[in-house]
């Protein structure tokens, strides 16, 4: 067996291949410091930053067969430990002092403790010009973007002002070094990938084969579950995202520490409650793995949260919450998890999971019920009254308030007290409107 290395055999690479379908096979795990395409042998060569980026990469695609445009692709080890020709295009390494200004930055995030996502980076960067495009991803070494200025004088200007500056007092220190690309490749706007110049760019690629070699998982880039765990941008535990979203300091009363992930809700009202209820509402909080409500005690339900950090925020927040006529008790279980049954409801692979994408804002939603809730993902041509007639029943609505933000409609439905926003939150979530499925939390908005 070839020896491990970072360069990376490709075989099979087909004349509509391109070098951007190749960095976005292998970028996940690694930046890509060199490529040459073999173009006579349909081959190519991929250095890898590091030995064990590779490695991992290797280690992924085992698992998974590749797969770019349509066409399988094979990789391995090459018996090269180092690429020196020059027929390569650079990935913009670190340290690399002999690549020239250009309008292209590569950055590394040092100390990261805080998530930095496409938001972050265009605030901070773009004041030293315009900012085209963003790419964000994950290598061994730490956190990385690549970004594209209109010109290389604001690509200069942006790498001497803030080279070895830190975003957040303390940490998230910023390494920029020029890259060696002509031009970024965005397929999806969200927040690990941007195209400021073509804002119509879908936000995630939708429906896509497990044999797809790329294009999902990440936003840019796909990794299918059964390999190792998604890279993201910002990989870090959920205390300090939710530090993020919360200002840096966590909620008054949440420790982050706690590693119990299944929840034991008692005082239910077993006529009105249902596992697809209990899922709306503590979904609030953290991605649902299953719930399972106990036969035997029909006012009590199971419900596992993805990690502890999820299942102590639903603590802390729901404890005590009303629900139809029902003060809910809400305590960490003893059993550690549900043991998959025929009773017990799962959820892991929903897409109603509200945590799946850009877990720092939605655990800026984390709260306890309001009287308020907004509504989004609404049709086009709705109008306040067909929201109130959807919504009416689970209590009196005081006030509504329909208005557009980036040209889709939104909501805000103020009830009479927060058990009535309860209820419709818990009956009407992923309930659907002119075959909108539309999705409802909690605001912390007082008044309309």
């Amino acid at each position: 067996m070839t020896e491990p290395s970072k360069v990376i055999h490709v075989r099979n690479v087909g004349h509509e291949i391109t070098e951007n379908d190749l960095l976005q096979l292998l970028q996940p795990f690694g930046v890509v410091t060199k490529i040459v395409m073999l173009r006579a042998k349909n081959q190519a060569l991929l250095q890898m930053y590091d030995v064990p980026s590779a490695v991992t990469a290797l280690q992924y695609y085992g698992n998974m067969q590749p797969n770019i445009r349509g066409r399988n692709v094979y990789m391995q080890f090459s018996s090269h430990q180092e690429l020196t020709t020059a027929e390569q295009s650079s990935q913009g390494r670190k340290g690399d002092q002999d690549a020239q200004p250009n309008r292209i930055i590569l950055v590394t995030i040092h100390h990261l403790l805080y998530p930095i996502t496409v938001e972050v980076l265009h605030q901070v960067f773009s004041p030293h010009g315009f900012v085209e495009k963003i790419v964000t991803f994950q290598k061994s070494a730490g956190a990385q973007a690549l970004i594209q200025y209109q010109s290389r004088q604001s690509a200069i200007q942006a790498r001497n002002t803030l080279q070895g500056r830190n975003i957040y007092d303390g940490c998230c220190q910023l390494d920029i070094q020029f890259s060696n690309l002509n031009e970024l490749q965005v397929n999806y706007n969200n927040e690990r990938s941007r195209d400021f110049t073509n804002p119509s760019l879908p936000s995630e690629q939708r429906g896509r084969s497990s044999q797809s070699g790329y294009g999902d998982a990440g936003g840019l880039y796909a990794l299918h579950p059964t390999g190792p765990r998604a890279v993201s941008f910002a990989q870090m535990s959920n205390a300090a995202a939710v530090a993020a979203a919360f200002g840096g300091v966590l909620p008054p009363g949440v420790t982050g520490t706690n590693d119990r992930c299944t929840i034991l809700v008692s005082n239910l009202n077993p006529d009105k409650i249902d596992e697809d209820k209990l899922f709306n509402l503590f979904s609030m909080y953290g991605n649902i793995v299953r719930i399972k409500l106990l036969r035997n005690k029909p006012d009590h339900a199971l419900i596992e949260m993805e990690d502890g950090f999820q299942a102590e925020l639903a603590v802390h927040f729901l404890k005590g919450a009303m629900l139809f006529g029902k003060r809910l008790e809400v305590n960490f279980s003893k059993y550690p998890n549900i043991t998959p049954a025929p009773d017990a409801h799962e959820y892991s692979g929903s897409t109603l999971n509200r945590f799946n994408r850009n877990a720092v804002k939605n655990y800026r939603y984390c709260c306890s019920p309001t009287k308020m809730i907004h509504v989004s993902t609404l049709p086009q041509d709705i109008s306040e009254e067909e929201i109130e007639t959807h919504l009416e029943e689970h209590g009196t609505i005081v006030n509504s308030k329909l208005f557009e933000v980036n040209g889709k409609k939104q909501a805000l439905i103020l009830f009479e007290d927060e058990e009535q926003a309860t209820e419709a939150l818990v009956c009407k979530h992923a309930s659907s409107i002119d075959n909108c499925i539309i999705r409802i939390s909690f605001s912390q908005l007082q008044t309309i």
